[in-house]
């Protein structure tokens, strides 16, 4: 073991991220504004831990000026967010905009400015409307994707001349796997079209208002979200091999090759065709794809994804799902979060890295959101009452270290974001497992407070310098 310091770059971002719909509460919201999210909680609230879910989350939305405080105290450089897409209009169809919702973010977007805060904002992460997702079947619907770029027209025109970095979406993947491929989440359709459609739409529509912004000439950067899980085979076999190539083919690069390339890897559509999966995209939608790609891409990274040959064959009477061609497996005497059921393998960092240097050109990318989700917290408390995560810590810092190897190896990663500044809620899991570098006390009305990681990460940003004790095989 040996105690190593490392400088960390003066451009390297160090920030935190979260969401609208995670942290705002519904406070003023008005009829017919609610968001898928808000629907499935509403519609499959036990499924949420001890009954948490959007209602009121953090309540952000009224105690934003006391986040930004913190923000400004631990010295983050920047804060990536999303407007709330259901909130923001009162009228889908012509973009009309809410007065009272907006006037939100002129004064949080404001506020972290003047506290010396980068706002990051992403235009959708998880909030299609529901009226949408009724009406028109969601992300199925091309014409949600011409509704959702009026809607960024309306944001970019509010907001472009105080907001320089911009994201389409954040983890454009999840809602549809997790609804349409796995059936896990309400409404529980198992329809691999739809899944296939979904992501078809998301990536034209992360096209089209690339197309917006750089038609108007808006100043800053436009970019995407995207959550890729690194994938490694269980041995060297060509089967276990093949089957992490496809996990990744469907999983990953769906999203990633239009992202970094512009297209589709033609394997993909081939194995759609012959798995008959109806996706409906024309020639001139992948061209758009193909023109307007984003300027860079934000990568949420939290464990790796491990995968063997698939040892039965599949039921020729259920409907295709990529688990066709792979089965999962369990590492023996891996490093586990216990309480989230994930793995901890820092080193995605570093592997993620390099295959954007080698695949992808090396184009630009940072780490968007990483981090460690602990359940009752409350037992860590010090005789100060201050919770003393030094799990947390140690998690963070080697991610980071990670980061800055690939860096030093000619990765072109641009920083690190911290999932999340303030304890949130999580899909399902609400408040159960916490994350932030802010406790949210909800026995004393969602109060504030400093973690010992939040003292740790105050001091990181002000000295730069990465303080780590390494095992010399990482050296």
């Amino acid at each position: 073991m040996s105690d190593l310091t490392i400088p960390i770059p003066q451009n390297f971002i160090l920030g935190a991220s979260s969401s609208a719909w995670q942290t705002e509460g519904w406070t003023g919201k008005k009829e017919n504004q609610d968001s898928y999210i808000d629907i499935w909680y509403k519609n499959d609230r036990h499924v949420w831990y001890e009954g948490y879910g959007p209602a009121i989350a953090t309540d952000l939305i009224n105690r934003y000026q006391e986040d930004v405080d913190l923000m400004k105290k631990i010295g983050l450089t920047h804060y990536r967010t999303s407007i709330n897409w259901s909130r923001f209009l009162t009228d889908y169809e012509n973009a009309i905009v809410d007065e009272d919702y907006a006037s939100h973010y002129d004064n949080f977007i404001t506020a972290m400015l003047e506290s010396g805060i980068t706002p990051m904002i992403c235009l959708e992460h998880y909030e299609l409307p529901a009226e949408l997702f009724y009406k028109y079947g969601g992300w199925g619907s091309k014409h949600v994707v011409e509704l959702f770029t009026k809607y960024a027209q309306k944001v970019f025109e509010r907001y472009n001349h105080l907001v320089k970095r911009w994201f389409v979406f954040n983890e454009p993947i999840v809602i549809q796997t997790r609804v349409y491929l796995d059936a896990v989440r309400w409404p529980y359709e198992q329809n691999t079209n739809t899944w296939m459609q979904w992501n078809h739409n998301k990536n034209l529509a992360t096209a089209k208002v690339v197309q917006l912004f750089r038609n108007n000439n808006y100043q800053g950067t436009i970019g995407t979200i995207l959550n890729p899980e690194v994938t490694y085979a269980r041995s060297n076999s060509k089967e276990d091999q093949q089957a992490a190539k496809l996990y990744d083919l469907f999983y990953n690069r769906v999203f990633l090759d239009p992202a970094f390339n512009g297209e589709y890897p033609q394997e993909l559509i081939e194995l759609l065709a012959k798995h008959h999966v109806k996706w409906d995209y024309s020639d001139q939608e992948l061209e758009i794809i193909k023109q307007y790609r984003v300027d860079e891409v934000g990568i949420n990274l939290y464990f790796p994804h491990r995968v063997k040959a698939a040892t039965k064959e599949w039921n020729k009477n259920m409907p295709f799902h990529p688990a066709y061609y792979y089965e999962p497996f369990d590492l023996p005497g891996k490093i586990m979060n216990k309480s989230r059921g994930w793995e901890i393998y820092p080193k995605i960092v570093y592997d993620f890295a390099m295959r954007v240097k080698q695949e992808y050109n090396n184009k630009s990318w940072f780490i968007c959101e990483n981090g460690m989700g602990i359940e009752d917290e409350k037992r860590f408390k010090n005789s100060d009452g201050i919770i003393q995560d030094d799990y947390r810590i140690d998690f963070i810092s080697m991610h980071i270290y990670w980061a800055l190897k690939a860096i030093n190896d000619g990765a072109n990663c641009g920083g690190y974001m911290l999932w999340a500044f303030t304890d949130n809620v999580s899909p399902m899991n609400a408040f159960k497992n916490r994350y932030g570098l802010i406790e949210i006390n909800l026995e004393k009305n969602r109060a504030r407070s400093m973690k010992k990681s939040a003292f740790w990460f105050e001091k990181l940003i002000k000295t730069r310098q990465l303080a780590i004790k390494l095992d010399d095989q990482y050296k």
